[in-house]
Formats: C-alpha cells, structure tokens, sequence
C-alpha cells in the first residue's frame, strides 16, 4: 500500500483537448489519464511520436492547462508556480545562451533560484563534474557538440537540486559512452532518493533505467507496470542449469536437483521492451479503444 506521501504526481481523469480558433474540437491529445509516480522511481513514458507525451509533460509543468481531470505534484496543483522550485525539466531541444560558458550559465541558473554565490559555486562545481565537462567548463556553449549541450542541459536541470526531474529524450545526440554517463547518472538520481520521469524513443534505454514504464498511443494509456514484471513471456518457463548431465538434460527442476547439478535460473523467460512497445501499438490498432494487458503476446 503505497501512502499519500509517497505519491509524487497523480492525475485523475486528465483529458486535454485542442480546439480551433472557433473552439471546435481539433485533437484530442490526451483521455482520462490516470497515473501516479512515487517518490524515488524512474518512471518512462512511452509512445509513438503524437501519442501525447509532450503534452503530458507540459500539463505537468504547468506550461498547460487540463480541459478536465485534476493533477497533483509534489502535494501541490500542478498551476501552483512555487512547486517549480522543486523540479527540474531537461526539454528535448535545449535552449541555452551560446555565448555563456558552462560555468556562467549554471550559476546564472543558480541565481534565479536565490541561491548563494558560495553555493552556487559549490553545485556548480559539483555538476559540471557529474556530467563530464570539466576539461570545457571554460568553453562557450556555441562550440560544443550537441552530445555536450545535452550535458549542460542535465546539469541545469539539476541545479536547484530537485526532488522531481522530467527528462524529455535525454540520451538524444549522444554517442554510445556519454548515453552510458547519462543512464548511470539517472540511477544515481534514484540512488539519491529522486523522482525522475522521463520520455524517451530509445526504448532499450528506457528498459536499461527504469522501474516501470507507460505506453501511451493517441492519447490514451494503454499499458502500465513494471519493467520487470511487464517484459516476462508468462507462457513460457526457461531453466538455466550449471554441470548437469545428459541424462539429467530431459528432466525438469526436480531431476535437475536430484542429479546435483546448480540450478542457475528457473522463471519466466523476457521478450523486450521494444519488441512489447510494437505488440501493443498494434494490438491497439486492431482493436481500438481496447486496453491491452500482460506482456508480449505470443
């Protein structure tokens, strides 16, 4: 039973519908979604592109309002302004001054927080290091790479030390060891205690990182579990044994025992999360407004 104060976003109902100029519906980006992500998790929000989750993100952030239903983060109503001061939002494109430095631009961050210049100097030294751009801390922003500005970008998102962190594609332009950087330093956020929500197209990067995962697919929720739980092929049972015989092979886990042989592994088998992701997105097509449930489909 998970309590109130463990629930970091909760939505109720959230529809959000965009209309025309004369207020006739023209897109229904979002439909009774309900959700809640607790304190502590790395939660991805999955879909196809248009399937709703910028919106989603946004709606959070503030940065739109609900046609209906209710959003709760961090104990606040999602138009509350002051719950800003305890997110940090790396969007998918990043919008930085190109002719700061990596240190001017986080400690001009840092004092729109009110923070103190020795503390700004502190988190600023602290985050140029845990993303790897010490060697061009004094480097303006117009000569890095984008895998670089991705870097700066996850720092000043970090720089209030948030509790909660939307991640909008944040291994997007980076090359195979900083995507490794980025994946090890979200787990690190979560080691820390954070909450960290992201949206992501490279799914084998979101199954790598993240404690449970929704789809989403014009608008609507359609699947939502544990990574884990969700990529298991229940119709399935492997067993992994260490020095068994040939006799032993035809056997199941008690011959396997018996034989005195290492029982490695005996569960269910797992498809991936992007092979579950194209499932889904199909079976939805096949049978629109059905919710699909379970893993892989045989």
């Amino acid at each position: 039973m998970v309590s109130g104060s463990d629930i970091v976003v909760e939505t109720k109902n959230l529809t959000k519908i965009y209309r025309d100029f004369w207020g006739r519906q023209k897109v229904r980006a979002l439909k009774a979604l309900d959700l809640q992500i607790k304190r502590g998790e790395v939660f991805g929000l999955l879909g196809p592109n248009g399937s709703g989750k910028t919106t989603t993100i946004k709606l959070l952030l503030g940065l739109l309002f609900p046609t209906s239903g209710e959003i709760q983060i961090l104990g606040k109503s999602a138009s509350d302004v002051t719950k800003n001061e305890r997110i940090g939002y790396l969007p998918e494109e990043s919008y930085l001054y190109r002719f700061l430095n990596a240190e001017e631009t986080l400690d001009f961050y840092g004092r729109l927080f009110n923070m103190s210049g020795v503390v700004r100097r502190q988190r600023v030294a602290q985050l140029i290091n845990m993303v790897g751009l010490d060697a061009a801390r004094k480097r303006q922003l117009r000569e890095y790479s984008k895998g670089m500005t991705r870097r700066i970008g996850l720092a000043q998102a970090l720089i209030n030390d948030p509790d909660l962190i939307l991640l909008d594609e944040p291994t997007s332009g980076l090359d195979p060891i900083g995507t490794k950087n980025m994946k090890d330093l979200i787990i690190e956020l979560r080691n820390q205690g954070k909450t960290v929500i992201m949206s992501s197209h490279l799914l084998a990067d979101v199954q790598d990182v993240c404690d449970r995962v929704g789809i989403l697919y014009q608008g609507e929720l359609k699947e939502l579990g544990r990574v884990d739980e969700l990529l298991q092929i229940s119709t399935q049972t492997e067993i992994r044994a260490e020095g068994l015989s040939d006799g032993a092979r035809k056997k199941i886990e008690q011959i396997i025992q018996e034989d005195g042989a290492a029982l490695n592994f005996s569960g269910h088998p797992t498809t991936t999360l992007e092979e579950l992701f194209l499932n889904i997105i199909a079976e939805s097509e096949a049978r629109p407004g059905r919710r699909v449930r379970g893993g892989a489909k045989e």
